[in-house]
């Protein structure tokens, strides 16, 4: 692979797997704090892409406003209606369920991502549907050696966008009074209980801040790829978790990492390989990483307390 064949890719893989970066976040902080893996956190992703789809086609047809500010209404509206979504899925899916086995919250969690897939499906159909193009042209476009290398203005956005929202998650948790609380509750959640802290306050919180980061990343999915359907949700969640399990499940750093490395591998595996085999090679490196470090790149052993 030439030189610039290798820069354009790697543009391309670090756009993905920002992507999943966000919403791998929300898988991490949910597990972080109450050793549960929420299954229904795609859908949440899907649903906020329709939602952004939704306002856009209404205020535009309406108003006629201008693309950015279709693009910060869609945005706004997403994160608004998502965040009800993710704090009613632990409340309703998770929260009575929190004393019994494992299984049992991890049974109903599946249950409630068939439930919000099909009830799109219901509501919207399940054939694509076309994404208005908002954001056109390219932050910078030149040839090297014969090989065009671009960056559209929507990849870029995405990089843009997910980068603030990581650095502003990451001092939040480490900063404020919710996120001591948070780190608290990641490290022994009765102990927190007993010192006073608002245990269901802060798992609430949790699902509602991995569902504003994946409404996030509906949105501009759709705004990138200009076409959604209700099964991009599971798609994207398994991935989603593959990234986190890679860079250590529970780690906010390990979420960002795991989703950049699955976002380049896929990217580089599709150029390589017919395009069938880019799942194959993303998972053969998740198989790998569970053999050799099965904490994951970041994350830190479990310790069993007796």
């Amino acid at each position: 692979m030439d030189f610039p064949q290798f820069l354009q890719q790697l543009i391309n893989g670090l756009s993905l797997g920002a992507i999943y970066a966000l919403i791998a976040i929300g898988y991490t902080m949910v597990y972080g704090i109450i050793g549960m893996i929420n299954f229904a956190h795609g859908e949440i992703y899907m649903i906020g892409a329709y939602i952004g789809l939704i306002t856009i086609t209404a205020i535009g047809t309406m108003f006629g406003c201008p693309a950015w500010l279709l693009i910060v209404s869609a945005l706004a509206m997403a994160i608004l209606v998502t965040c009800c979504y993710g704090w009613a899925v632990e409340r309703f899916a998770y929260r009575p369920l929190r004393g019994s086995p494992r299984l049992v919250p991890l049974i109903s969690a599946i249950g409630m991502s068939i439930f919000l897939q099909n009830y799109i499906a219901v509501l919207q159909t399940t054939r694509d549907l076309s994404v208005p193009e908002l954001i056109t042209g390219h932050l910078f476009s030149f040839t090297m050696d014969g090989f065009n290398v671009s960056m559209s203005n929507s990849r870029a956005l995405i990089l843009i966008v997910t980068i603030a929202l990581m650095a502003t998650v990451t001092i939040y948790i480490r900063s404020t009074r919710m996120g001591r609380a948070c780190r608290a509750c990641s490290q022994d959640i009765r102990m927190a209980g007993l010192l006073g802290i608002d245990v269901n306050k802060v798992i609430s919180f949790t699902f509602i801040v991995g569902a504003f980061l994946a409404a996030v990343g509906g949105v501009l999915i759709g705004l990138s790829i200009n076409k959604i359907n209700p099964f991009i949700g599971f798609v994207a969640g398994i991935k989603a978790f593959t990234a986190a399990v890679i860079g250590g499940i529970g780690s906010i750093p390990g979420a960002m990492l795991g989703g950049a490395l699955l976002g380049l591998i896929e990217t580089f595996a599709s150029a390589f390989l017919p395009t069938e085999y880019k799942d194959i090679v993303a998972f053969s490196l998740l198989i790998l990483i569970l053999l050799i470090r099965p904490s994951g790149l970041l994350g830190r052993p479990e310790v069993e307390k007796v």
